[in-house]
């Protein structure tokens, strides 16, 4: 298999229906499912896993549907060892279900029989223009739709999804997949306008006169912090973001970097690290300032890296990257000050968390912390602007795919009550 194909290629094989069977029938069916409890897009696995053992997989698909439009995504990069399968019951026989699995199977199968399980209600409520068009705004844009409203989206790129689009591998979480369930928010009457950049190309005040009553803030954090490191400059020093995004892109070709070095050890750093893997270089480095039980990446993201032979440096620290013709040769690395050591690179990636984008130019009275992040109402998700709501990383500093649907949810019925509110008021 070619690089660029390998690239494309989910790593994970899905199940067949007669291993979906056999895992399902693994579920004990605890009274009190301790799974649903840890699901923070609040699915209840118990009850589709009885479907899946009924055979019964539209319901099973609809099911998930109403409680996570993103369900596809979400089985594939949701990090279950910490949420669902976490929580299994069933580990202490052996090992967990493998509810993450289980959903993909039955995502994917509402995909290939190409199942209508979402009907598209009448949009006669009020318009509601969400700014972004990442997993927290395509929540939230769901389930506005669902109650009736007239939901438009924009996305300053001239593709949707956000981070699911350009900010993981697609080895991981296939664009294929991604386009899928956008497919599956529009059919429910959402409209998704693209490379259109609120507060240059149109200002909430342009919205506004175009008749939108209430405003989402789901631009995510996009750009990647770097260190203040000497040698940034040169060419070959990238931040993971523009990294993962410019692979995605351009599927992965042309790619010439041998020695690649990340910075971090999160699941974006485990990202970057597979994908130069994948991508033909030689050498990956991932270096990392603690030990490798410290490291927030999940488990199976760094088995992967492992498997695909990336080298870990822990309890390191870049000190100097070095350079020769403007061009990135090699990096200086501190080990707990007790040791220097030199790695060769051609390619240094930082992957120690994101910024946002300059929230400030869309909506300049919005609240900010220290951190840059919207400050909301921790109940209601509302700035302190009226009828301005945020969610997602804009607002949690970066978390994962499924924190950001939760937090969607959330901010959908608060958007919905002061909408309903408003309306009741004018009666």
């Amino acid at each position: 298999m070619k690089k660029d194909d390998k690239y494309l290629t989910e790593v994970e094989e899905p199940f067949t229906i007669e291993e979906a069977l056999a895992e399902a029938a693994r579920c004990l069916g605890c009274k009190k499912p301790m799974c649903t409890k840890n699901c923070p897009a609040s699915v209840n696995p118990s009850v589709f896993i009885q479907m899946i053992k009924n055979k019964d997989f539209v319901r099973a698909a609809h099911h998930i549907r109403e409680a996570n439009i993103l369900g596809g995504c979400c089985s594939r990069v949701c990090p279950v060892e910490n949420t669902c399968e976490g929580a299994c019951i069933r580990k202490k026989v052996d090992s967990p279900v493998k509810i993450g699995k289980l959903q993909r199977f039955v995502t994917d199968y509402e995909k290939d029989h190409e199942l209508k399980v979402l009907n598209q209600l009448p949009q006669t409520l009020e318009k509601v223009a969400l700014i972004g068009s990442g997993p927290a705004s395509l929540t939230v844009a769901s389930v506005l739709a669902m109650k009736g409203y007239q939901v438009t989206i924009f996305e300053a790129k001239g593709i949707a999804g956000g981070i699911l689009s350009f900010g993981i591998a697609p080895f991981r979480l296939p664009q294929s997949i991604v386009d899928w369930e956008i497919d599956l928010v529009k059919k429910l009457g959402v409209k998704i306008v693209l490379n259109t950049y609120i507060g240059r190309d149109l200002t909430i005040e342009d919205l506004k006169k175009e008749g939108f009553e209430a405003f989402l803030i789901a631009v995510g954090r996009q750009m990647s912090k770097t260190l203040g490191l000497k040698g940034i400059e040169l060419e070959g020093a990238q931040s993971a973001m523009e990294y993962l995004y410019e692979a995605r892109m351009t599927e992965g070709k042309n790619r010439k970097d041998k020695n690649v070095i990340v910075i971090g050890g999160g699941n974006v750093a485990m990202d970057c690290a597979s994908t130069a893997k994948i991508l033909g270089a030689k050498n990956v480095t991932v270096i990392y300032r603690k030990t490798k039980k410290d490291m927030p990446a999940t488990k199976a993201e760094i088995a992967l890296n492992e498997k695909l032979g990336v080298n870990f440096e822990f309890e390191c620290n870049p000190e100097e990257i070095i350079g020769e013709d403007g061009e990135v040769t090699k990096i200086i690395v501190n080990r707990n000050n007790l040791e220097k050591f030199e790695i060769k690179a051609d390619r240094v990636l930082f992957a120690i968390g994101q910024d946002s984008d300059k929230i400030g130019e869309i909506i300049p009275k919005i609240k900010l912390d220290e951190a840059n992040k919207i400050v909301i109402d921790s109940d209601t998700h509302q700035t302190n602007l009226d009828g301005i709501f945020a969610a997602g990383d804009a607002v949690n500093g970066g978390k994962t795919v499924v924190q950001a649907v939760a937090e969607g949810k959330i901010c959908a019925e608060a958007i919905d009550k002061y909408l309903s509110e408003k309306r009741m008021n004018k009666k």
